[in-house]
């Protein structure tokens, strides 16, 4: 199933976002795209999460549209990181031997008690874990453990998310070894994948139209090869292109093959 769900509000002020998932839907050319609406409420600021109430509600109708369309494997233009709570969610209660790739620079593992931003799309993570706001529990198809994370470009991390990567010695490798990331999956009798792709875990001078930009990311050509790989050697259930912020569509064009390997 492939979805288009545009959120911004995980952001806080992010709505560039928005904006640039419309390019990135433009640029796929699909019409097979669902599109989950945005909630019209003004934001808000509840148990540490800005704009709660607006991604409650918008996070409810992806809910309800995978419950009513019962997809096998979801693939989704977004929009910020907060809304992957609910595929994640949903394909792990399909699959329970899956791994969450989280490309990305941030660790997106904060509790809301711990965000100085307040901002849902740095506690996706955490949430998934079941450790996050206990109220949005009640959007989870399913909980996540630890071990089922693995990060690749993961440079930007709160001293409160290192604690928790810590705690259960999370795959956060410094630089990206393609091997050691497909043996570490092997060894964990993972088979299937989930791929979370937020382009700023891209190298900048390779890719910067992001919301964030951080140095030292992974290449486009790393990221490529590291997609290919894990597509050969697992079953690829779901993945997302999210916060990439470019409204001009010519701009896509070096990040057109990662785009054509999440999205095809």
């Amino acid at each position: 199933m492939k979805i288009y769900f545009p959120q911004w509000q995980g952001s806080g002020t992010g709505i560039n976002i928005k904006a640039g998932a419309e390019t990135v839907l433009e640029y796929a050319n699909n019409n097979n795209f669902v599109k989950i609406p945005l909630s019209e409420k003004e934001t808000n600021q509840l148990y540490n999460i800005n704009f709660y109430d607006a991604i409650i509600e918008q996070l409810q109708d992806f809910k309800n549209t995978l419950i009513t369309t019962t997809p096998e494997t979801i693939q989704t233009i977004g929009g910020d990181c907060g809304l992957e709570i609910v595929p994640v969610s949903y394909l792990n209660k399909l699959y329970p031997n899956m791994g969450v790739i989280w490309f990305d620079a941030h660790a997106d593992i904060n509790r809301p008690c711990d965000s100085s931003s307040c901002n849902f799309h740095g506690m996706p993570l955490r949430t998934l874990l079941g450790e996050g706001e206990t109220k949005m529990n009640s959007l989870l198809f399913s909980t996540i453990t630890a071990s089922q994370i693995h990060y690749v470009g993961l440079r930007s991390i709160d001293t409160t998310e290192q604690i928790r990567i810590d705690k259960d010695k999370i795959y956060a490798p410094k630089k990206l070894n393609i091997e050691d990331l497909v043996q570490t999956l092997k060894a964990k009798g993972i088979t299937h994948l989930y791929l979370h792709f937020d382009f700023d875990c891209l190298e900048p001078t390779d890719y910067d139209l992001t919301y964030y930009q951080v140095p030292n990311g992974v290449s486009i050509k790393e990221a490529e090869m590291c997609i290919k790989t894990l597509q050969n050697e697992f079953s690829i259930v779901g993945s997302s292109a999210l916060e990439s912020i470019t409204t001009d569509i010519n701009l896509l064009t070096p990040i057109k093959k990662i785009l054509k390997l999440l999205l095809a």
